[in-house]
């Protein structure tokens, strides 16, 4: 199960009715990409409550989004010292192996400098470009002989993603465009791209597969055709 861009959203009381969706797929592993919580946040109460909960039940992971790398690095290391004291398991540019049964899977978390996510109206990042050579440096080559899911939480690279030989990849970030237009898709994403061409949903290229999450949470403050969303995924031979 993937959860992504909760930004210290509530959905009732210690978030019981996601809790209870939760519980009712019983999910083998969540995986949680990012904005958990929100840059201006005080504490991160809402979040560490949510995470102390499905710890109790659940193996999970979890990596960073662009809110998370703008807090301090003091309230930032806060937040991921308390994730691991309860549990959660934080990927910080690593890879850990999955094991059921006889079968194993790759999981890598991936953050990358936020002068790659790529503001169309920032001189300084509307042509930055994270490519093969740069996921190469930061988490290495992969094993292609096993399957490999990347966990990362902006998808405007997957064909770096890709090209470097992610199976998978589970990202959030767009928000599902935010405003979802009918037979056309989301309206905006955070780096004010009209109509993004990652907004939600699966795409796959070269038999490589995207999945990007639209999110639990209200970054912008809205959201307009556009339901909360977490991601039940079965991976099967």
């Amino acid at each position: 199960m993937q959860l992504s861009d909760l930004h210290s959203k509530n959905f009732g009381k210690n978030n019981y009715r996601l809790i209870k969706k939760i519980n009712s797929e019983n999910p083998d592993i969540i995986v949680m990409t990012g904005d958990m919580v929100n840059t201006k946040d005080t504490d991160f109460e809402v979040f560490i409550n949510l995470a102390e909960q499905l710890s109790k039940s659940y193996e999970t992971y979890y990596i960073v989004g662009n809110h998370e790398q703008n807090l301090s690095d003091n309230k930032l290391k806060s937040l991921t010292d308390k994730l691991n004291t309860i549990g959660i398991r934080v990927l910080d540019n690593e890879k850990v192996t999955i094991t059921k049964g006889n079968d194993s899977i790759n999981l890598y978390g991936l953050w990358f400098n936020l002068k790659y996510y790529k503001d169309v109206s920032n001189e300084y990042t509307k042509n930055a470009y994270f490519g093969t050579e740069q996921i190469k440096t930061v988490l290495g080559s992969l094993d292609n002989n096993s399957y490999n899911i990347l966990l990362t939480h902006n998808p405007v690279y997957f064909d770096t993603y890709s090209n470097w030989g992610a199976d998978l990849t589970l990202s959030g970030h767009i928000h599902g465009g935010m405003v979802r237009i009918p037979f056309m898709g989301g309206l905006l994403s955070p780096e004010r791209e009209i109509f993004p061409k990652y907004d939600a949903g699966e795409y796959q290229i070269n038999g490589k597969e995207l999945i990007v999450n639209r999110g639990l949470g209200n970054s912008f403050g809205f959201r307009i055709f556009n339901r909360p969303e977490i991601s039940v995924i079965i991976l099967s031979n």
